[in-house]
């Protein structure tokens, strides 16, 4: 499929196409019946990034406030069989390996590793520590130091003075140094309290991307995507959703996009490079929706 034949084709039904832009940081967005896709897109991605955009304009006209809200599958797949969901899921982690937040993941499971370790070096002074309860002893210490800003934050500068001309710099790396009256376990809880920041930001990263990548309107652009880069793998990863989603293409609830599939399925069938351009501005070769028998797209 080619991507001058694309544009010329979103171009035709109105919408506003660019493929040089910054895309707001990402590789593609659509919005208001424009898509724009980034000026650092690998020329293997344009393809399928306009086919993402353009699965999200397909699903804004079959529902509203799609950017707000997300969608619903119940919409798209005119079914709200949970399988398709977890299909479609599948899908999204072949067409996007991001999706499997495999190094927030590692890096999570590495800042787990380093609490444990922390946790046993507290309990080798205090074997009933606890890190849900009050550690007692810390407490009675801490609220005399100065080291009891490292409780929030992994680095702070204190300025004093009258005219703020003394600073300090305390960081959690020097905590012997700048606290050599600290007890060990000490300085391992205030570390512990630092990991434990650190594990539930790592936390709340890979929520928010897993709560983007489920969005329904992600799913379903994402599985348009996969059915263009590998139709055979994304067939056996989601056999339900490709049987009720080529069921309602052939009927025409996805309106455009039927056309673009017939158009991928034309270019994969015929050699010859003068046939393998049915977008044309004039429209004429282009295959209507069953739903649009008598009008010229």
């Amino acid at each position: 499929m080619d991507e001058k034949d694309l544009v010329k084709y979103f171009r035709s039904l109105g919408l506003e196409v660019h493929t040089s832009t910054k895309a707001r940081g990402h590789q593609g967005f659509f919005m208001k019946n424009r898509i724009d896709i980034s000026k650092n897109v690998p020329p293997n991605r344009i393809v399928p990034t306009l086919l993402h955009e353009f699965a999200h304009y397909i699903h804004s006209k079959l529902e509203k406030d799609i950017n707000k809200s997300g969608g619903t599958l119940e919409i798209l797949f005119l079914n709200n069989n949970p399988v398709i969901r977890e299909e479609l899921i599948k899908v999204t982690h072949f067409v996007d390996e991001n999706s499997l937040c495999i190094r927030l993941l590692e890096h999570r499971a590495r800042v787990k590793e380093r609490i444990k370790a922390l946790e046993k070096v507290i309990k080798e002074d205090y074997p009933k520590f606890l890190r849900s309860k009050k550690f007692k002893e810390f407490d009675k210490y801490i609220r005399r130091s100065k080291a009891r800003y490292l409780l929030k934050y992994d680095r702070v500068k204190l300025i004093s003075g009258f005219f703020g001309t003394r600073e300090e710099v305390f960081t959690i790396d020097n905590l012997e140094k700048d606290f050599p009256d600290m007890q060990q376990a000490f300085c391992a809880y205030i570390r512990l309290r630092s990991a434990i920041r650190k594990q539930t930001r790592i936390s709340a990263r890979i929520n928010k991307y897993k709560k983007y990548y489920e969005r329904p309107t992600e799913l379903f652009a994402r599985f348009v995507e996969g059915l263009y880069l590998d139709k055979e793998w994304t067939q056996a990863l989601a056999p339900t959703a490709c049987r009720i989603f080529y069921e309602l293409l052939d009927a025409g609830h996805y309106m455009e996009l039927q056309n673009v599939f017939r158009l991928q399925s034309e270019n994969a069938r015929d050699p010859r490079p003068e046939l393998r351009n049915p977008c044309l501005p004039d429209g004429l070769r282009l295959y209507p929706c069953k739903q649009h028998k008598n009008r010229i797209l």
